[in-house]
């Protein structure tokens, strides 16, 4: 599938520093952030900084280096918030039917609570 990377989404202005964020860490290729809406007592926002649509975009087309910038940005996040003791869940949405809202690859680290079901289960 071809990916159109929209410009002026959300994460793109913030990557550009239009848009202010609260920072949790930067690297050459990641920067994560706090949600501004956070349905957890962690939320944090983790993007590459590359223009990529969705997780399969960025697997098919990121560089070695980015994957593996974004992977451990991702694992060093964790460590840092202490999250190995009591678990954490990681969320990326991708399309319509993923519910995604922001055309940006974006993993959503959730912390602090128990989260609950991953799905509503079907009835």
């Amino acid at each position: 599938m071809a990916y159109t990377y929209d410009s002026e989404n959300i994460f793109a202005k913030i990557l550009r520093g239009e848009i202010p964020n609260k920072t949790v860490l930067e690297t050459e290729h990641t920067l994560a952030f706090l949600d501004i809406q956070p349905q957890a007592p962690t939320h944090i926002l983790v993007i590459p900084k590359g223009p990529y649509v969705c997780f399969d975009h960025f697997a098919q087309e990121a560089s070695e280096p980015e994957i593996t910038d974004y992977v451990r940005a991702i694992g060093e996040i964790c460590k840092a918030e202490g999250l190995e003791e009591n678990g954490f869940r990681l969320i990326a949405n991708a399309g319509r039917e993923g519910v995604q809202d922001v055309p940006h690859l974006h993993v959503h680290i959730l912390a602090g609570r128990v989260l609950g079901p991953m799905l509503a289960r079907a009835k």
